[in-house]
């Protein structure tokens, strides 16, 4: 039967393969219920493909929980392209495909650059199509990998398409273009029904055809089923029990069903249990149930199934409604069959599955093997399988457990052995397994499924480790859904039952996770902090982590001079720490260093946690250890740099799907005097899905405004930021020198008090030149007569000898301005002139101008700069030429930024254009 209707549908994915084959690649989502004709539509489409490599896979309703089972399916015909991958990719495909010997958990972004890796080298030799049926079924690791892939072959020869009944609530699929199919209208309708070959509904009166037409609402799958069944009265509708034409179309199939003899009605159920259609599998389980294989030829021949190499469904809706219709005790006994004809060497976990469905009663042995499952699977990276596996294997733990108790025994439905030993009770254990089940799906990003799980497992009896165990893991998903005072005091409340080093690790998350976003009225950190403290006090032999939790413990609940110790403490401890302390630990040995301004340590330690992140793979901890660098540089005058880390840190966000932090965002903008962009990316906070972050909120809009010249507005928010302090929550402590300026600028000098307490008790306890410096520059504001100026020259003098570049020259715009009013003209040129200079070359057009206004004043005009060739650029890619400039490959550059060599190569050509130069020889001498 010849395609019928579709063809704008069928011109759209043609002009998708077209555009790939030239080097535009891209992906399409087919959507629309069951029946209507995707599957159709694709099969069209990419099925005569000539000249490119088709890889096709397919989702499956018993496999969704399995890790990576389509994406085996879509590697298996390209594995051979592997040997041109970076090591770090290939090993961790062949880790995810069960090929290697790799121990260490690849993330899904390593495996998803991986796998556009793999089909890029194929596409080297000939365009690639690939092509997924019943999307909607994928397991997650899968459809997290392949739209990964998707949504980055832009400028790649390769092309995905996607089929899926219900594309929006498929997380991932819906962001990419659509392509949604409705019902046939009547006329495509009839002439569906006029030429399909053999139907035995040719002869059908117009009133029947006309009922048919009705019920198949244009749904192709049901027009040619409904007709297929329909005799001279129509169709049939008593055994419908579903709402909807694909209720309908699974009873039109299982009705067919029934019209086969029994031993082939059992042979189309196994088939329906086994999602591979591996006919060696299929015919050994037959055997083991004493059918026949050779009658899947009768089910072939109903229009139920097709043999081949591998035995495929007419139709996903065949194998749910067989696999439906079966008794629960025909399918106990197909799946028992199953596994035993699998082989455990080889495929374990199916088998193991297989096992799970086959008994009736709690089964240690079978629970046993799941939970290895489960642990091979989060070896793998997949939490949401080895969720599933934990899940069931608790649904099937026992209460007493038999001491002969094995976790191989080959037979899941075996005769029972009337000679057992003795069944002991096992407490807590089918909690813990519930518990473990809940942390994957809380790792797995499925907090409201966690939930439902913590409360299923404190139904059941538990001691009192996992009891506690059971009261974290709940303060944890309520955190994690809401974010809020109360679910952080739970958080800290669980901690009393933890044991000493677990409950200082959890202290410090806890804590650390409300320092910037904590602003609510009556809860104080210093009260968090007090509980703490009595609950886990600092042990002899302190890690690195127990260290930092003193120190912001000592931060907020202490004055500067006492609290400053425990900070050096932490600082040096983590400096010197090995990497497996934890970047995001590090994270926030960052902000301690800052805070105690210590320019060496904030320059090494920010760069460090990002050479840890990228070792470690840890995407989750990488954006902020990238926004920490980007702080570094915006400090040391390096903007664009900054610029680089933070458009990178946004680039592994939106990888990884998670929610950014823009506080170190705000402050780079905030030096750079972007008004429109701080506003922008300010108005979104508590929007988008993007977090409060207060403390970072109110440093940045003082340094803007001070910047700005607008020193009343500066100055209300570094005094929200000294009320929030006062209140016991964290405050960035730089703020305190925006609160000294903004307040003497403003003519308000009386309110700069305890920001130069804070200052001065800073410097005597953490005397670092930086520190001295922003004290010595506090005291020259408030100063009056010739103290000014020798105060004002200290202050540079010290930040002349760090790496606070910015601040530096900010020193020099203070002090010009302070000669300038003093009439002092001359003098004030050269410090203004320089200024100007240093602020306008590193970015900082806020400052910038507000010397050149003073310079002006003067009578001097500022000297104009060049047109900067660099500032052409996009942020990505600067980045990218960045990163060519030091000699990386397209394909290293690409690993970094997770894009595929010839995206970078794209971007390469752009910054050749608009530089000028032809050759990655000649970027190596461009100012980046």
């Amino acid at each position: 039967m010849g395609f019928v209707a579709r063809q704008v549908e069928l011109g759209e994915i043609e002009a998708l393969m077209a555009s790939a084959a030239g080097g535009a690649g891209g992906a399409v989502v087919v959507g629309g219920e069951a029946g209507v004709g995707k599957s159709s539509l694709v099969d069209a489409a990419v099925g005569g493909l000539e000249g490119f490599e088709v890889l096709r896979a397919a989702g499956t309703e018993f496999e969704r929980d399995l890790l990576y089972a389509v994406l085996h399916q879509v590697c298996a015909p390209v594995l051979e392209f592997r040997a041109g991958l970076p090591g770090v990719q290939r090993e961790a495909l062949e880790a995810v495909l069960g090929l290697g010997g790799r121990q260490a958990s690849p993330n899904v972004l390593t495996v998803g650059l991986a796998v556009l890796g793999l089909l890029h080298e194929a596409a080297r030799k000939r365009p690639v199509c690939c092509a997924v049926d019943d999307a909607q079924w994928m397991d997650e690791a899968s459809r997290q990998v392949l739209v990964f892939v998707a949504r980055r072959v832009a400028a790649e020869r390769i092309a995905l398409v996607f089929a899926a009944r219900d594309a929006e609530a498929v997380p991932g699929l819906a962001c990419l273009p659509r392509l949604p199919l409705e019902g046939l209208d009547e006329e495509d309708a009839r002439t569906l029904l006029a030429t399909a070959p053999g139907a035995p509904h040719a002869g059908l009166d117009g009133e029947v055809a006309d009922r048919i037409l009705a019920e198949a609402r244009g749904n192709p799958l049901a027009l040619l089923e409904f007709a297929h069944e329909a005799g001279p009265f129509g169709v049939p509708r008593a055994r419908r029990r579903r709402a909807g034409v694909a209720g309908a179309l699974e009873e039109q199939f299982a009705h067919r069903l029934g019209q086969l003899p029994p031993g082939a009605r059992e042979l189309v159920v196994l088939a329906a249990a086994e999602p591979v259609g591996d006919l060696g599998l299929l015919r050994r389980a037959a055997e083991l149930l004493e059918l026949d294989a050779d009658r899947f030829a009768l089910a072939e021949n109903a229009g139920l199934l097709s043999l081949g190499p591998r035995l495929r469904f007419r139709h996903p809706l065949v194998r749910s409604g067989v696999y439906d219709s079966a008794t629960p005790g025909v399918r106990r006994r197909v799946h028992g069959a199953l596994a035993e004809a699998t082989d455990p060497a080889t495929d374990p976990d199916r088998r193991a599955w297989h096992r799970a469905h086959a008994v009736i009663d709690a089964d240690e042995d079978v629970a046993g093997q799941l939970e290895e499952c489960a642990d091979r699977a989060r070896g793998r990276g997949g939490f949401t399988a080895a969720a599933a596996f934990m899940e069931r294997a608790a649904d099937l733990t026992p209460d007493r457990v038999r001491a002969d108790a094995t976790p191989d025994r080959v037979r899941a439905d075996a005769t029972p052995d009337p000679v057992r030993a003795e069944a002991t009770p096992v407490p807590g254990r089918r909690a813990g397994r519930l518990l473990a089940a809940a942390q994957l799906r809380l790792q797995a990003g499925a907090p409201t499924t966690a939930r439902a799980l913590v409360a299923r497992a404190e139904r059941h009896g538990m001691d009192g480790a996992v009891r506690a165990e059971a009261r974290l893991l709940r303060a944890r998903v309520d955190y994690q859904l809401g974010h809020s005072p109360q679910a952080t005091a739970a958080l800290i409340d669980a901690v009393a039952e933890l044991a000493p080093e677990r409950a200082r690790e959890t202290g410090l998350e806890a804590f650390a996770s409300c320092m910037y976003n904590e602003d609510q009225p009556g809860h104080r950190l210093q009260e968090l902090g007090e509980r703490m403290r009595r609950r886990a006090p600092l042990p002899e032999r302190a890690r690195p982590v127990d260290l930092l939790l003193e120190a912001l413990l000592d931060q907020v609940m202490l004055p500067v001079p006492r609290a400053v110790p425990a900070m050096r403490a932490a600082v040096d401890a983590c400096r010197t720490a090995a990497v497996s302390a934890g970047p995001w630990r590090m994270n926030l040995a960052c902000q301690l260093v800052l805070d105690l301004r210590d320019d060496a340590g904030m320059v090494d330690l920010s760069d460090r946690q990002v050479e840890v992140a990228r070792a470690q793979g840890a995407l989750a901890a990488l954006p902020q250890a990238l926004r920490y660098q980007a702080i570094s540089r915006t400090t040391t005058g390096r903007f664009e740099e900054a610029a680089a880390s933070l458009s990178e840190a946004r680039a592994v966000d939106e990888a990884a799907g998670t929610t950014p932090l823009i506080g170190a965002e705000l402050v780079h903008l905030a030096f750079r005097g972007d008004v429109e962009g701080y506003r922008e990316l300010a108005a979104r906070m508590g929007k988008d899905g993007l977090p409060v972050e207060s403390a970072g909120e109110h440093y940045a809009r003082a340094v803007l405004h001070n910047g700005l010249g607008e020193y009343g507005t500066a100055l209300e928010s570094a005094l929200a930021a000294q009320r929030r302090h006062r209140s016991g929550s964290y405050a960035i402590w730089a703020v305190y020198a925006e609160l000294v300026e903004a307040a003497t600028r403003a003519g308000r000098p009386a309110q700069a008090a305890e920001g130069l307490a804070h200052l001065e008790a800073l410097a005597a306890a953490s005397p670092t030149p930086w520190a001295r410096a922003e004290w010595l520059q506090a005291r020259a504001l408030l100063a009056e007569g010739p103290e000014c100026e020798k105060l004002h020259r200290e202050a540079i003098d010290h930040l002349a000898r760090t790496r606070a570049r910015v601040l530096y020259a900010r020193a020099r715009l203070t002090y010009g301005e302070w000669l300038r009013r003093a009439n002092r003209r001359a003098e004030a040129r050269v410090e203004l002139r320089s200024a100007h200079d240093l602020l306008a070359a590193m970015g900082a057009a806020a400052f910038a101008a507000r010397a050149a206004r003073e310079l002006r004043a003067t009578g001097e005009q500022p000297r104009p700069r060049g047109q900067d060739p660099l500032g052409q650029l996009t942020a990505q890619e600067r980045l990218i030429a960045e990163k060519a400039a030091t000699g990386a490959t397209s394909k290293e550059v690409g690993a970094m930024l997770y894009l595929s060599p010839r995206t970078i190569d794209a971007h390469l050509r752009n910054v050749y254009r608009k530089l000028g130069i032809s050759s990655r020889r000649q970027l190596r001498h461009m100012p980046l």
